[in-house]
């Protein structure tokens, strides 16, 4: 699990901020554990699904922590 900073809640999987690429991404991490290279919110579904998170609740923050934006920031700002 990985603490956030606000409060002390854990989040299962944390998804970063987005890095600049063609196209951009983010790394999605579980448990500190690199999953993969995200470049949409459908591969963070795939993603979760390959570690057995069948039906993700991606606005849970018990399940999924973005940082840098949420589920819907996929650009370099």
């Amino acid at each position: 699990m990985t603490e956030s900073g606000a409060g002390g809640t854990y989040s299962r999987v944390v998804v970063s901020p987005v890095y600049p690429g063609s196209p951009p991404f983010r790394i999605v991490q579980t448990e500190g554990d690199v999953l993969g290279r995200a470049h949409d919110v459908i591969d963070v579904v795939r993603l979760l699904i390959s570690i057995g998170i069948a039906h993700p609740d991606l606005d849970d923050p018990s399940v999924i922590r973005w940082e840098g934006g949420g589920k819907y920031t996929w650009a370099v700002h």
